[in-house]
């Protein structure tokens, strides 16, 4: 059998486009993040995104890409993500086996971002694959093809995960945590939350104040069994469908509070902070 090792060619272009940044995405900083962002792609270190859901990682990686004019390739990791999933494998095409760049193997070569998200999701021994990358090493071995990729300095590896998740089970190793700089990213203040939303849906100030509000109260539930309140995603998109025309109150339980739990003392809690806000 033939056997084509087609990732020792460059990266074609056209794989690199879909995965660019064309147009600035936005993102208001909350603090220095983008500062220490952008010094630790200087130093050549890797970043670590820890924060609650909805709250900026993914769109600060977004923009952080087209700041740094450098692809992004994300991948969302789960609990069947293997190593070969993120540096490759031979694949049967009639009669040859063509390797098949994973996408941190197309990272490292093309110089782009990698962003591992929720990366506590992904299987023990598939996070020791990034190890030779967050040292001084910055080193790929790919085994199959028995080939050492050294990482370029344009390239970058960006992980994140939800704390309010973290488990025995589910935790980074010491020896996983300690390769990164670290930044901590929590839902914004009122005020800049209610800029974001503004600026995100155009929809009238006065509504967004109390959507941000009901947001707030529900994260004061955390203490009393509900797992996460409301992320500034779920306020943007409860403000999109009461621009669509659903009203208020329905699109507050639909778009926001039905994605909370499915407690039904909960939902009755919740239920009432609408009818008190609305």
């Amino acid at each position: 059998m033939k056997t084509q090792l087609e990732c020792l060619k460059p990266p074609c272009e056209c794989k690199l486009d879909e995965h660019r940044i064309s147009s600035e995405p936005f993102f208001l900083p909350q603090s220095n993040e983008i500062e220490i962002a952008l010094a630790a792609s200087k130093n050549l270190f890797p970043l670590l995104l820890k924060g609650p859901t909805g709250c900026g990682k993914t769109r600060f990686m977004q923009y952080l890409a087209w700041r740094l004019n450098r692809p992004l390739i994300t991948v969302s990791c789960h609990d069947d993500l293997s190593a070969a999933d993120l540096v490759g494998r031979y694949l049967i095409k009639g009669c040859e086996a063509i390797w098949q760049d994973g996408p941190l193997t197309l990272a490292v070569r093309a110089g782009a971002i990698c962003y591992l998200d929720e990366i506590v999701e992904a299987r023990k021994d598939t996070t020791v694959v990034i190890h030779p990358l967050t040292d001084d090493r910055r080193e790929l071995p790919i085994e199959k093809l028995g080939v050492l990729y050294n990482a370029p300095d344009e390239f970058m590896l960006a992980v994140s995960y939800n704390p309010g998740y973290q488990s025995v089970l589910k935790d980074l190793k010491p020896s996983t945590r300690q390769r990164f700089v670290s930044l901590h990213f929590d839902y914004p203040k009122a005020e800049l939350e209610q800029e974001i939303v503004i600026r995100e849906t155009g929809i009238d100030k006065k509504l967004v104040v109390q959507l941000v509000k009901l947001a707030t109260m529900t994260r004061s539930l955390k203490e009393s069994g509900l797992a996460e309140g409301a992320s500034t995603r779920l306020i943007i998109q409860t403000a999109r469908l009461i621009e669509s025309g659903i009203d208020t109150v329905s699109a507050c339980r639909v778009g926001m509070i039905e994605s909370l739990t499915d407690d039904s003392e909960l939902l009755v809690a919740l239920d009432e902070m609408i009818l008190s806000i609305f």
